[in-house]
Order: C-alpha cells, then structure tokens, then sequence
C-alpha cells in the first residue's frame, strides 16, 4: 500500500504535466472548389440569414432558434443560436467583410464557453473558386484534456466538409441539401 499511493499519484502528475503540455492553440480547417465565381458564393458566407441553406450545424437541431442584429449582412451582423445539447448556444458576428474573406468572431456559451474564430477564404482557381473554411481558438486545460479523446480536427472537420459540399449545391444552383 506504501509504494502504490505514491506511485498513483505519480501518475497522475505525470498525467497532468502531459495534458498541460499540450498545443494552447488549435486551428481546423477544409477546403473545396466550387464550381463559381467568388462574387456568387461570398453572399451566402457574409448573410446569416442565408446559413440555414447550408450550414450543417443548422440541421443538427430542427427547433434551432436564432435570432439577429446589426446590419443584415457584413460587418457588424451578428447571430444567436440556442438548440439541444448537440448544439447548444452562442452567437456570431462579422469582424471582417471583403469580396474574398468572410472573418466571424463565434463565442460558445453552452455546453461550454469558449471564443473561436472562424474565417473564410476565396481564391480564384479559373473559373471555380476555392472555399477554405478554418477555425481557431485557444485550449484551455480542459479542453488540452477533452483533446486526449475527442479530436477537434475530425470533429469539426467533418461538419467543415458537409458545410462546404451544401455550399457547393447553393452556389452552383442546386439544393443545397446534405
């Protein structure tokens, strides 16, 4: 019993030393061509009321409720959320409004606080465009330590990636629809 108490606590501050340790910044991000001229797709990123026909976290929940202010697109819009546990509730507003950069402060209230940024970037490629959608923010030790088994990339990622494909749909003038 003398050995093994100091051997588990050993273990746990070798534990939280290695947690601690972890990157304090996390970036994720996808990428996709549409099919579209930059001015045809910025629209629908710089106008929350446009969200709703493309952005998966939309249809995570269908009694999402949202609400806006501001201006009703560009800089200075902003966006509530509040839905079920999957979704919970936060809000967004544009920091940065330009015919290839769409910058959006978003601040998570529920489940968990916490203040990211999300961007997103045209580039012309011919006659397509090139959509990027990143987020970053900052890792708090407990989410260095949710990190451990959930990874951000793959969890975001995925939602970046239906996101990008409905996107996509609108602004090649289909549905839209995942």
């Amino acid at each position: 019993m003398r050995t093994i108490i100091p051997i588990a606590l050993l273990v746990v501050v070798a534990l939280l030393v290695f947690i601690q340790m972890r990157p304090d910044r996390f970036h994720v991000e996808r990428s996709a061509v549409i099919n579209a001229p930059g001015s045809a797709i910025i629209p629908h990123i710089n106008d929350f009321h446009r969200w709703p026909a493309w952005s998966p976290f939309e249809k995570i929940d269908p009694q999402l409720r949202r609400s806006y202010d501001g201006p009703p697109s560009g800089v200075g819009a902003g966006y509530h959320w509040a839905g079920n546990s999957q979704i919970g509730e936060g809000s967004m507003e544009i920091m940065e409004a330009t015919p290839n950069k769409v910058g959006i402060a978003l601040e998570f209230e529920k489940p968990f606080k916490a203040s990211n940024v999300a961007t997103f970037t045209l580039v012309p490629a011919g006659t397509s465009t090139k959509v990027t959608w990143a987020m970053d923010g900052q890792s708090n030790f407990m989410a260095k330590a949710m990190g451990l088994f959930m990874n951000m990339d793959t969890m975001v990622g995925g939602q970046f990636e239906k996101g990008l494909a409905s996107l996509k749909g609108v602004a090649e003038g289909g549905s839209g629809a995942l």
